[in-house]
């Protein structure tokens, strides 16, 4: 047993009454649920197996559905991150006002990627979507803190503070060293419906591509020459594939097996 799940008991009891407060806010106890694991987050750092536990059974929930919950918000965490999570927009204003150098120079700087935690677990970095921070991009977030106008020598400069405890927004609570990457990869995994692996491992994590084709070309060219029969549901999502695209993509695949 960890020294985090030694001293559960005790953050749960000292909890438990803000925890209280929350639930009676609601008319349904379940509506609590988001606002409860936050408040554990901020005590562990992440988002325990104890304290999912523990929300189920004061809001008269199962486990699967605490855990299914917690697993589609990103701003929940699963596993253990960084002191300071560092999210960096890749929207289309930032992208304009040179984000991809910007991510570019944070990668090299921390020498992780996106999803990824330094050794000494002090950050964690991410490329997020848009911040609704047009107006003064390229922007990011420390610990959900905006930060605006980034630059290199900006960058400098706060990573140096964050790493001297110096920095003007706190650090996360960490209950447990965290992992290279708190995002989970197995597809089984993902299929139980743990958090998706985002884009580790894409040699192109900011450019989602197509189906069968990274830049997307195909596809669109497909839809453009309305050269596109859909056809029944896939499994696995509530769209539909074009029976081309599809042939297309498997054409490719053979190829590059080869």
């Amino acid at each position: 047993m960890t020294q985090r799940e030694e001293n559960f008991p005790a953050l749960l009891e000292r909890l438990r009454p803000e925890c209280e407060r929350i639930i009676a806010q609601y008319e349904q106890k379940r509506s609590a649920l988001l606002p409860i694991m936050h408040l554990f987050q901020e005590h562990e750092g992440y988002v325990s197996a104890q304290a999912m536990n523990a929300a189920a059974l004061m809001l008269d929930l199962t486990d699967a559905e605490v855990e299914a919950t917690v697993s589609f918000y990103t701003l929940l965490y699963r596993r253990p991150v960084g002191k300071y999570m560092l999210q960096v927009c890749r929207g289309l204003a930032c992208s304009i006002n040179g984000a991809e150098d910007m991510m570019a120079y944070f990668r090299e700087k921390l020498g992780i990627g996106h999803l990824e935690t330094t050794d000494d677990g002090v950050f964690s970095y991410e490329e997020v979507e848009c911040l609704a921070a047009c107006d003064k991009a390229s922007c990011m977030q420390v610990n959900l803190d905006f930060v605006y106008s980034l630059t290199p020598h900006a960058i400098d400069e706060m990573l140096a503070s964050m790493r001297s405890g110096a920095y003007s927004t706190p650090p996360m609570a960490q209950s447990e060293a965290p992992g290279r990457t708190w995002a989970v990869s197995q597809e089984s995994d993902i299929a139980r419906g743990k958090k998706s692996s985002g884009a580790i491992g894409v040699p192109l994590p900011n450019n989602a591509g197509g189906v069968g084709d990274r830049s997307g070309i195909i596809m669109l060219d497909h839809i453009i020459d309305h050269d596109v029969e859909f056809f029944t549901k896939t499994s696995e999502r509530a769209v539909v594939d074009s029976r081309a695209v599809v042939e297309v993509a498997q054409e490719e695949a053979s190829h590059a097996g080869h």
